[in-house]
């Protein structure tokens, strides 16, 4: 058995019915490159034959009322392929509004936690053909980075089906008996002590290091000093979803003219975007906005003392959005010196102190916190502690084939927050940029407006190249 990290389990104990905590993906292909044609009961027979290959789509969540630790992950034994992959077809026009329609009433439903936590929708009834397929899977199996790289395992390099790994066909997830989970999970909760006592010390700094970096202006925005926006409330379970797609070589190109990093062009865009939503609506603050910022420790060493392995390796920066400016390209120079001040802030704490926290979080605790949280509308009673989450997450720089289809776009979309009822998720492919807007419903009444001033930030900066 695998047992789940505190960062994976604390997905799980914050999730309620307003607060789903999965990720999802639209991928749009084109059917006319699948070998013999497209059949949905083929594409969903090559599906079930890749994830054998695949442990993590066919283990399970398995708890008890003896554990005392966090849940584990089991095989599943009775796992059906055709309880997972599903076929649905948009009415007309199966535009692009149909189709984010249907993803984000999808988006807004639990998945069923007596099974694997994910599924897959290949949705027909687009444009000349054309398919798109959506899937969702929960943040406690995947982060951005694990996400893409499950994704990419259904993918590949040529339109031909892939031979498999008989290795991988072998793995398993196990099993757990009853007095194995209860002793395990005894044990570790037996060493939270010493844990706790391993933690402190370097916790009690961080705050004080914090204020010591601002009063020299070398730190990241405090937590609570985010200004307050009409998307920074307590979210409800529906949804709504844009998306767009923007030139690699154009995000490039002001790369290089400006002397900055893509991620800068990234939060700049984001922030130019942020900027003109929020002008149009007359509730620009005239304070930065403050955005989460994903950070990937894939790759960064685990300490064994601290944390369980888990499959979210991941922790958080605040940076400071340049909304308060108003020209594109002094927005881009703003951000590459806010986020080297911030890369350089974050640097400095250690990276797996929020995971090893997190392994101390008792799940009913949590839970009922955050129930009386959501309950009482306590996020819109406290100073905001950021307004919403960017991630970007780096993908592959050629073409891929889902199934055999040619991915023409492949779009990322975040879970939402009580308190920051936005998520802004980019992913780089095959030479564009995917930009991604997950929102709750009653906070952001268009998506579609933040999407396309994304693509005019891009193309005032683009100007701004040639001037």
């Amino acid at each position: 058995m695998e047992r789940l990290s505190g960062l994976d389990a604390s997905f799980l104990y914050l999730e309620s019915q307003a607060q789903l905590m999965h990720v999802v993906g639209i991928v749009e292909v084109d059917p006319s490159t699948i070998p013999g044609g497209y059949r949905f009961a083929a594409v969903r027979a090559e599906i079930g034959r890749r994830i054998t290959a695949m442990p993590a789509f066919r283990r399970k969540l398995h708890d008890s009322l003896f554990n005392l630790d966090h849940p584990v992950w089991i095989e599943d034994r009775e796992f059906d392929i055709e309880r997972h992959v599903h076929q649905v077809a948009l009415p007309a026009p199966g535009g692009e509004r149909e189709l984010t329609a249907f993803c984000a009433h999808m988006a807004g439903q639990p998945l069923d936690r007596g099974r694997p936590l994910w599924e897959i929708w290949v949705i027909e009834g687009r444009p000349d053909g054309r398919l798109a397929v959506m899937i969702r899977m929960h943040h406690a199996s995947v982060d951005g980075v694990s996400g893409a790289e499950l994704l990419t395992q259904l993918c590949s390099l040529t339109p031909e089906a892939p031979d498999l790994d008989a290795d991988r066909q072998a793995m398993s997830a196990g099993g757990a008996s009853l007095p194995t989970l209860a002793l395990n999970g005894a044990l570790n909760v037996v060493r939270r002590p010493i844990s706790v006592a391993q933690l402190l010390p370097q916790t009690v700094e961080v705050p004080f290091r914090w204020l010591l970096r601002a009063r020299r202006s070398a730190a990241m925005p405090m937590p609570f000093s985010a200004p307050r926006t009409s998307f920074n409330g307590t979210i409800t379970p529906h949804r709504e979803i844009a998306f767009t797609q923007v030139s690699m070589s154009d995000i490039k190109r002001i790369k290089d003219q400006f002397g900055v990093k893509v991620n800068d062009v990234v939060l700049a865009v984001c922030a130019g975007a942020l900027r003109r939503y929020l002008d149009d609506r007359g509730e620009l603050p005239d304070r930065p906005l403050v955005a989460m910022v994903p950070v990937s420790l894939h790759g960064e060493d685990d300490d064994g003392r601290l944390v369980t392995k888990g499959t979210n390796k991941v922790t958080g920066m605040f940076a400071s959005l340049p909304t308060d400016i108003d020209d594109p390209v002094d927005r881009v120079f703003a951000v590459a010196e806010r986020s080297k001040t911030a890369k350089d802030h974050h640097g400095s704490i250690e990276p797996n102190l929020l995971r090893a926290w997190s392994q101390l979080l008792p799940s009913n605790t949590v839970g009922a916190l955050m129930r009386f949280y959501a309950a009482h509308n306590l996020a819109e009673h406290h100073p905001v502690i950021y307004n919403l989450v960017i991630s970007n997450v780096p993908g592959p720089d050629f073409p891929l084939y889902f199934l055999g289809a040619e991915i023409t776009g492949m779009y990322p979309l975040g879970p939402v927050f009580h308190g920051a009822g936005l998520n802004m998720t980019v992913f780089s492919a095959a030479g564009s940029l995917n930009v991604g807007l997950m929102a709750c419903k009653e906070l952001v009444e268009d998506p579609w407006h933040i999407t396309r001033a994304v693509e005019a930030d891009v193309k005032a900066l683009v100007e701004a190249c040639d001037s």
